[in-house]
């Protein structure tokens, strides 16, 4: 699939939502990290650069209440089937376990 996004446009993108998210739920920077149990100056890196590990990110959108629509975002989407044979033949061919690519 092409993307015509960046992925620092994509950062921004993120980081204003989440910045909204706060902002609509009334809690200051600080009191969202002191709820998240994250340093106040990794949520304002986050808010001002977009630069943040996942492991803080899922912590803030737990508290923001947008968990659950990420794990969804992420999750191998069944596909769309247009004849029996593409059934039939999807049935056959297993996931892989490993890439075959470095």
């Amino acid at each position: 699939m092409i993307s015509f996004t960046s992925v620092s446009k994509a950062q921004e993108k993120i980081s204003q939502n989440a910045r909204l998210q706060r902002l609509a739920t009334g809690l200051t920077q600080k009191g969202l990290a002191d709820r998240a149990n994250v340093a106040l100056p990794t949520l304002r890196k986050f808010e001002q650069k977009g630069l943040i590990s996942l492991e803080s990110f899922l912590k803030l959108q737990m508290v923001l209440g947008g968990l659950e629509n990420i794990i969804k975002s992420v999750e191998l989407k069944n596909p769309q089937f247009s004849s029996i044979d593409e059934v039939l033949k999807a049935n056959k061919i297993s996931i892989r376990k490993r890439g075959n690519r470095r």
